[in-house]
């Protein structure tokens, strides 16, 4: 199954939904605007449905292969990472101090959507080095972003993320990783790393690690990590690559998907490394880094849902069998099947609301550092932050669940490996665990995101969304969405109040996974409700069929999902008493 990027629902998403024109016209972005837009995205559709979309498959039954001491890339992976270097793509949303085209981060994301729809494995190799580049811009110093970011925005050079141990997981605070001083203001780096992402491969020139590691007098817990830069090719002060590195990977992960993706052991062998930004501040920059993988995480749990139900669409279509509850025709399309039909529907509702949601927070972030003036800058630092959590998770759970549903409308053929509709289930499966997996998302939520500004976040959230719902109850076609928008708006706002007042207790945490899903599922029908007056008001210019889908999926989405939002909020608020009889005993152990 070839993947075609949804072009139209991007754009229309980014103009109707996410509101990206306001970022066009001022001095922020004084290149951008829709014809350069949709200049960027027909391109990037063209590189992800011809050179990465074909790679897919033998990537997944392939892999990245790890001998010597060196890793090489799965098949065809090398030529097309070239390509997407050559044509610039690493280098859009970058600083054009360092090479970039200084283009909006939201565009950004919906180009990369497209990227990893084609080929997830693939795309996660220039997502790495977007975060690095986003944490050296903001804590490397003046020589750190001289010589390494111009290549890493030109996809010269790659970018890793070196946080896990064995022994650390998702708690940091336990790293042992060191960094010793090497006597020339310098430092050598000791200790394994595991789950890194493209931590060696054969793509690029050279690898720019960054890493967390305790220096020699560092405080315990995570008030002791610093960070770290150790390129695999060691640089001289003008940038000219040296000799190898004293680091290397001992291994490759054998995955239960995304096989095309290295993900490395790698071993620190005495590497000398340059520290970044202040000592045993190292958690906080990394955060730099960490706070960019969630946003384009929660990208991947879109796009990985977008090819899934790209592939089940087509195959309903194809698929015979039955009789058509519509026309009464035999051996109809399943399609024809009221079952599979939701099934589908429900699918492209969150899809969109997910995208909705991803653009959003892309169009938050470029507010909040280049918005014209203090005030608004605030309220979209605010935006962003809020919506980081619920991008990510709520993203990712979408994709996981669409992926499902794809494997599902296949039947029995969705089952064996040769339909490759198993595939996109088995890859998307590991989005909702890494960077921070969607348990951490809900406790980070609840925990800090909703007290920003004592409630002010998500304040202004809420007036945003009861606004929409003010414009859908005045509209006669599309009351029915508004009203369930409406009730899902109260349930949000008083669970919201009761974890405000429970902040940080045991009856919170236990509610967190529940209301995250509550504050996504509110603010996915907020998107769709905009899509659907947006498309309201299109009406008549011929694109009645496509706009009116806009309206039913606004519609089966308040039906389905927003009608559930009361019972989330009782699961929500619910507190941690059932939980604290769920012993060990009471359990089974």
């Amino acid at each position: 199954m070839t993947y075609k990027a949804p072009l139209r629902d991007l754009t229309f998403t980014l103009a109707q939904v996410a509101d990206i024109d306001q970022l066009a016209g001022g001095g922020a972005f004084p290149d951008f605007d829709r014809d350069t837009m949709s200049a960027v995205l027909d391109a990037a559709g063209a590189l992800a449905g011809d050179v990465l979309a074909p790679l897919n498959r033998i990537g997944d039954q392939v892999g990245a292969a790890c001998a010597n001491g060196r890793v090489t890339a799965a098949p065809g992976f090398a030529a097309a990472y070239k390509a997407f270097a050559e044509g610039g793509w690493n280098s859009l949303s970058a600083d054009p101090e360092f090479g970039g085209q200084g283009l909006p981060k939201a565009l950004e994301l919906a180009v990369f959507e497209t990227f990893q729809a084609a080929n997830m494995a693939f795309a996660l190799c220039p997502m790495l080095t977007q975060g690095a580049i986003e944490a050296l811009q903001a804590h490397g110093d003046a020589r750190q972003r001289s010589v390494y970011l111009p290549r890493l925005v030109s996809g010269e050079w790659t970018g890793t993320m070196n946080l896990t141990e064995a022994q650390s997981g998702s708690d940091l605070s336990t790293v042992r990783a060191r960094a010793e001083p090497d006597g020339n203001g310098g430092y050598r780096l000791y200790g394994q790393k595991i789950f890194i992402t493209w931590g060696d491969h054969d793509c690029a020139d050279n690898i720019v690690h960054l890493v967390l590691a305790r220096l020699p007098d560092a405080p315990p817990g995570v008030k002791g990590i610093s960070l770290f830069l150790a390129p695999k090719i060691l640089v001289g002060e003008d940038g000219v690559l040296g000799g190898a590195n004293d680091l290397r990977p001992a291994s490759i992960e054998h995955k239960l998907g995304i096989h095309g993706s290295p993900t490395c052991v790698m071993l620190f062998d005495g590497a000398q490394a340059e520290l970044v930004g202040q000592p045993n501040q190292g958690l906080a920059h990394m955060f730099t880094m960490m706070n960019a993988a969630r946003l384009n995480v929660g990208v991947q749990g879109v796009a990985i849902a977008e090819r899934a139900y790209q592939q089940a669409l087509a195959f309903s279509q194809e698929r015979r069998q039955g009789r058509s509850a519509w026309t009464g025709e035999a051996s109809a399309p399943i399609f024809d099947h009221p079952d599979v039909r939701r099934s589908l529907g429900l699918a492209k509702a969150k899809i969109e609301a997910a995208r909705g949601i991803c653009l959003a927070a892309g169009v938050a972030a470029d507010l909040a550092r280049l918005a014209p003036n203090a005030d608004d800058r605030h309220a979209a630092r605010l935006r962003e932050e809020l919506l980081t959590p619920v991008a990510k998770a709520w993203s990712t759970d979408v994709g996981v669940e669409v992926a499902s549903i794809g494997v599902q409308v296949h039947g029995g053929m969705g089952f064996i490996e040769e339909t490759g509709a198993a595939q996109h289930y088995r890859d998307a499966r590991i989005a909702p665990i890494y960077e921070g997996t969607n348990g951490i998302q809900a406790i980070d939520l609840v925990g800090r995101k909703l007290g920003l500004g004592d409630g002010e976040a998500l304040r202004r959230l809420t007036a945003d969304i009861r606004a929409t719902t003010q414009a859908l109850l005045g509209h006669a076609g599309l009351r029915d969405v508004g009203a369930r928008l409406e009730a899902a708006l109260e349930a949000l706002v008083a669970a919201s109040d009761w974890m405000l007042e429970r902040r940080g207790s045991p009856d919170a945490l236990a509610g967190a996974g529940a209301y995250l899903q509550l504050l996504g599922d509110v603010a996915g029908g907020w998107m769709l409700g905009r899509g659907a007056l947006a498309a309201d008001a299109g009406l008549g210019r011929g694109e009645d069929g496509y706009l009116r889908g806009k309206i039913a999926l606004a519609r089966l989405f308040a039906e389905q999902v927003l009608a559930r939002a009361p019972g989330l909020a009782a699961g929500a608020t619910q507190g941690a008493a059932p939980l604290e009889a769920l012993t060990a005993d009471a359990l089974g152990a």
